[in-house]
């Protein structure tokens, strides 16, 4: 039986992102992800305008007049949320952490996918895979796939991108969509403020694991649909002004003391995440990824809207 908070909490998710399926990315998931090929239809006579390479010369001579060959796009996709539940994921300097901001993205992903018919699966990831849910169709399949992104506890604390990239490219045979959910951060610490929220440290840098994993980033963007979400925090970006504070990192354990008090140290700090994100995006790009950065303290729903709204015009231009 499902504590009665979880499904509360569950359902909240269901109606905050089913609302901006409908009213904000309504037909754009249709567009932007390709089905997995053309499927024969029908033949239907030809009519001026029809591309003459679709002519059916065995039914033309038969009958005597041209008939063609009509096609349609496979649309029915598999949909892998690959989603990073690692240490630096209780981050959260507002009212939700990062893992609460990967399950709404996961969301509303699965609900686009699940109202084109589409199968979606769960593959939860530190720095070894944590957990497996194959692809299914369904509102019911995809409310276990919300509860596990957001309730699940790893056994682990680390973060491996490598690990989950591999299970994926083995379980998954066929071309599918691919979401890959992550903060792309290796060890960040996180402390608390007064209200028992995490914060972030000084041990904040952005360590991107993209170099480790560019080439079998390439490789599982080559077979399958690849797409990054990155999920951060404003300060991940900005050091606080707080003082001298204890920090203790999430993933490794490891304390540090720091001031942030000290603006000369934030500006520092403050380049060189913006150094970091630089170098990241720059690699998403060389890998041919197409990748969006999501805030925790920002609204979301826009900023997907225009991601979506680029990659279909690069797809129909490119």
């Amino acid at each position: 039986m499902i504590p009665r908070d979880i499904l509360k909490k569950i359902r909240q998710i269901e109606i905050r992102t089913n609302r901006i399926v409908t009213e904000t990315l309504a037909g754009q998931y249709h567009s932007v992800f390709k089905g997995q090929g053309m499927n024969f239809d029908e033949v239907r006579e030809y009519q001026p305008g029809d591309d003459v390479r679709a002519i059916d010369w065995n039914v033309t001579a038969r009958m005597n007049h041209p008939f063609i060959k009509k096609f349609v796009e496979e649309r029915e996709l598999t949909v892998m949320l690959l989603v990073d539940v690692s240490g630096s994921g209780l981050f959260g300097s507002r009212e939700r952490s990062k893992r609460e901001l990967a399950a709404e993205i996961a969301s509303v992903l699965a609900f686009s996918a699940i109202r084109n018919n589409d199968k979606v699966g769960l593959i939860l990831f530190t720095d070894a895979v944590e957990k497996f849910i194959p692809p299914r169709k369904g509102r019911k399949h995809v409310l276990r796939v919300i509860r596990e992104v957001l309730f699940f506890e790893p056994q682990r604390r680390g973060t491996d991108l490598n690990v989950a990239l591999d299970f994926l490219m083995h379980v998954t045979p066929h071309r599918a969509v691919a979401v890959l959910i992550s903060d792309f951060i290796g060890s960040p610490a996180v402390p608390q403020n007064e209200h028992g929220r995490a914060l972030r440290p000084q041990k904040m840098l952005l360590e991107s694991l993209l170099q480790a994993s560019f080439h079998l980033l390439k490789q599982v963007n080559r077979r399958h649909d690849l797409v990054a979400v990155q999920i951060t925090d404003r300060f991940e970006q900005e050091l606080p002004a707080l003082g001298r504070l204890v920090l203790k990192d999430a993933e490794t354990g490891e304390l540090i003391e720091l001031d942030t008090g000290d603006a000369r140290r934030r500006s520092i700090f403050a380049e060189r995440q913006a150094r970091a994100q630089a170098e990241t995006a720059r690699l998403f790009r060389a890998a041919g990824i197409d990748a969006i950065q999501l805030r925790t303290d920002q609204p979301y729903a826009g900023e997907l809207a225009r991601f979506f709204e680029t990659r279909e015009r690069r797809r129909l231009h490119g």
